[in-house]
Formats: structure tokens, sequence, C-alpha cells
């Protein structure tokens, strides 16, 4: 599952703003820790306090300016783009080191369930090649991106023509298609595949649809995490599914073993399609800093 440019012509163009964030008020200093991508660097301090991001979604790149995409089409035709479509010509360009100030000027934006959600700033300019390889050459409805980073401000109109969304700083990002994530989940003893991946599919998507996973609270965090990084939720979901009960709903709440640390308790509900009784599973999931991690492993739970 897995990025840079600049340089302008030489007609005097108007000072560009670059992306600001949004700094405390004077006197006052951020709580909690900070990315080191955070500092101010006129003043010496940092600028706000961190919040985090583990988001699924899709990357786009887009022209900013009329200037850029004028300079992006001599670039196009610089090269031998015969029998390409569109999208091919677009990742080729970019894809060719001589046209890394391109990348640079670009728009990154990641979208969520279609809409548009973080303006992506990479934190290292190696960061650029992974933004490069999100942009297939042969786009699919399946393809996905997971950004890990931390959200800043929002960015300035003048950025990303009016585009004011908030501007995230890429720490890690990852892109891979949805049925090669479901076909790569490691599938338990005598299950069998085809039945395996519909109930990882399932699991899959209903994480993805929970409403208004943009991936920047604790439990979308958290539920993302999970469907990225642990199996052991579609195994069960499969088995559930052989004893005739359906996924019911999937929650997530804080833990009750929170306190200098911050755990979610993500709860699975399984209901008997002929009985309609309840189980339930729950994993928890620590999400204090910017990349959670497994706290237990996943068990009964029995409401309080």
């Amino acid at each position: 599952m897995d990025e840079e440019t600049q340089e302008h012509l030489s007609e005097p163009a108007p000072p560009h703003k670059e992306p600001s964030l949004v700094t405390p008020a004077e006197g006052e200093m951020p709580e909690g820790p900070v990315h080191p991508a955070m500092h101010c660097p006129a003043c010496g301090q940092a600028s706000i306090a961190m919040a985090f991001v583990y988001a699924i979604g899709r990357i786009e790149a887009r022209f900013p300016r009329l200037s850029v995409e004028k300079e992006f089409a001599q670039a196009a035709g610089r090269d031998d783009t015969n029998g390409k479509t569109d999208q091919e010509v677009f990742h080729k360009v970019l894809s060719d080191p001589e046209n890394r100030y391109l990348v640079r000027q670009l728009c990154w934006i990641l979208t969520v369930q279609g809409l548009e959600t973080y303006f992506l700033q990479p934190h290292d300019a190696k960061d650029y090649d992974r933004l490069v390889e999100a942009i297939r050459p042969q786009p699919s409805p399946m393809d996905l991106d997971v950004v890990i980073g931390v959200r800043g401000g929002i960015a300035s109109p003048d950025l990303c023509n009016g585009l004011m969304i908030p501007i995230v700083i890429l720490d890690q990002l990852y892109s891979f298609d949805r049925n090669a994530l479901i076909q790569a989940i490691p599938r338990p003893e005598k299950r069998k595949k085809q039945e395996f991946e519909a109930a990882a599919g399932e699991v899959f998507d209903r994480i993805l649809q929970v409403t208004d996973n943009a991936g920047a609270t604790d439990e979308h965090r958290a539920l993302n995490y999970l469907a990225m990084r642990y199996p052991a939720i579609y195994g069960r979901t499969a088995e559930e599914f052989d004893q005739g009960s359906s996924l019911s709903s999937v929650d997530v709440r804080p833990s009750p073993l929170s306190g200098t640390r911050n755990i979610m308790d993500c709860i699975f509900a399984y209901t008997h399609r002929s009985t309609d009784v309840t189980t339930k599973f729950f994993v928890r999931v620590d999400v204090t800093e910017e990349f959670p991690f497994l706290v237990t492993k996943l068990s009964p739970y029995y409401d309080r």
C-alpha cells in the first residue's frame, strides 16, 4: 500500500500566499503536544496544539491557478502522449522527475465519501512521491488512500481556487485497492474464500460509511485503524454470519481504562436473524497520539 516542485515563468507574478496555520492569541501557549512542522519560524513558538487525523478517502490533484494549468499543458506537449487517456497523461507528466516543480505547485486534496475534506501538506519533500503514486493512471471506484497526519488551520481561499478546508500535515500515506485489501486479509481456517471476503467487505464498508467519518475524532480514528490493521474483526464477522447473525451495529465509546491515556472501546454487535439475540464483542484501541495501537484483543462485551 503507498509523492515534489516549484518554479515560475520569467514574468513576475503577484506574491503567492502560503498556507498559514491557526496561531494562538498573543501570550497564549497551546495545550498538549506539538508537531515539529507546526512551529512558527518567526516567533520560535509552536503555533497550535496537535489534532490528529487517520482518514480513509481518495486523493486528488488540482490546479490552483491558471498559470500552473498552462505550464502543465506545456510540459505535456513536450512528452510523447499519443494513445494515452487524459488521466494517463496526467500521471505520466507528474511522474517525470523533470516535472517535480509542477508536483509542488498543485493542490493535493483528500476527499472522503466524495466530499473535499483536507488539504494535504507534506511534512517531508519526499512525501510528494507518494502523492504522485496516489494518482493512478487508470483509476477505479475501488481506489482508496489512507492519510495519517496532524490537522492544522483552515486553508486560505487563495491557496486553491477559493477552497477553504482544514490543512493536514502529512506524515504517512499509503494507497490501495479495496478488493486487493479484502483479499489480503488473513483468512481463518475452514472459512470459504468467497464467503469470508463478502463478510470482510461488509465490515469495511460499514466502517467507511459511519456518519461523518472524516478520521478526525478519536472514535473514527480508532475505527479506521481497526479497518486497516486488525483482521480479527473480519474473522469474527464471518463466524457470526455462519451462525445466522448479522452485524447490527458498530459503536465506539471512551474506555473505563482511560486515564492518562486516551483509550476507546470499539464494540461490534451481532444479532441472530431468528432469535433476535444480540451478542457483542469489543476491542480496545489507544488513540492518545498520532499513531493508534491495539490495547486488548477482540473479546466478548457485556453491557454494564
